[in-house]
């Protein structure tokens, strides 16, 4: 009886709960739509993430991947050319102009600084591939442009040790293109002196260029060359024509070619009177 009584009474206040519903409806109708509405921008959110993270970085990590090897066989290409005696090193300017459209509409912090790392690396190549003079106003120009994406890139990589010192190794290599070395050392100073940067590349390269500073700041100078000698004499060349069959052959001239250096009995070949000549002799002498 009790069972049946409470069963009774559940089924009651459904059906008092199923008439008052649609009233109910209407009054909370706002926070209904207001709670739906959080659900479907959380879910939204959620979704988009993981589409993000499986479609969006994987295709983003492939067009940076490109990116990078496209400059790297582009600057081997152009390196190429150049021993050739070829400029080619204005291929160089686009894809450095690729590289900055990346960092800038990328999202990730440290594919944006290592995107301006390299772009500012292909605009140096570019400079160093020229092969016609560069004024000094277009030096200028390019290598504050190339100081720029290595600040930015210091901004972006504010968390990534390895970029920063990247990007101030940049600068420092700037700085003694621009003939500035002292403020060269000092960069170079403060890498080695970073314990952040401890057992990074910029530290071991910073320490060569220190060490070698010396030989980029003092003048070369060139040895004389070497002194011409006076022209010596020689004697005239002697032209050889080619014989004649039927000319009369020259026994003189032949023995001469002979062995010039060797001493040659002179040959008689005046006429001879028959009774100069001995009775043992086996030589037959014209006479004329």
């Amino acid at each position: 009886m009790k069972s049946e009584h409470r069963h009774e009474l559940k089924t009651n206040e459904l059906a008092e709960w199923l008439g008052n519903f649609p009233e109910w409806l209407k009054e909370n109708s706002r926070s209904i739509i207001a709670i739906a509405a959080v659900i479907i921008v959380v879910v939204g959110f959620l979704g988009w993430r993981r589409y993000d993270r499986n479609v969006v970085q994987v295709r983003e990590s492939n067009e940076f991947t490109n990116l990078l090897n496209s400059a790297s066989s582009e600057k081997m290409q152009v390196a190429a050319r150049q021993t050739q005696g070829t400029d080619s090193s204005h291929y160089l300017i686009p894809l450095a102009t690729n590289l900055r459209s990346f960092a800038d509409n990328t999202s990730k912090k440290n594919m944006a600084a290592l995107a301006l790392i390299k772009e500012a690396d292909t605009l140096r190549s570019e400079l160093h591939y020229r092969l016609g003079a560069i004024s000094n106003q277009d030096l200028t120009e390019q290598i504050n442009r190339i100081k720029a994406s290595y600040n930015l890139a210091l901004t972006k990589a504010s968390s990534n040790p390895q970029l920063m010192a990247a990007a101030k190794f940049g600068l420092g290599l700037c700085a003694e293109e621009l003939g500035d070395f002292d403020q060269a050392r000092q960069i170079y100073q403060e890498i080695m002196s970073n314990a952040d940067f401890e057992g990074t590349v910029s530290v071991v390269q910073a320490k060569r260029r220190l060490e070698h500073m010396s030989d980029y700041i003092k003048k070369i100078v060139f040895k004389p060359g070497p002194k011409k000698e006076p022209p010596v004499a020689t004697q005239p060349e002697m032209q050889i024509i080619p014989s004649d069959a039927n000319s009369p052959v020259d026994v003189n001239f032949i023995m001469q070619m002979a062995d010039v250096n060797s001493q040659v009995p002179d040959i008689n070949l005046s006429s001879m009177s028959p009774d100069d000549v001995s009775k043992d002799s086996d030589v037959n002498v014209p006479v004329e």
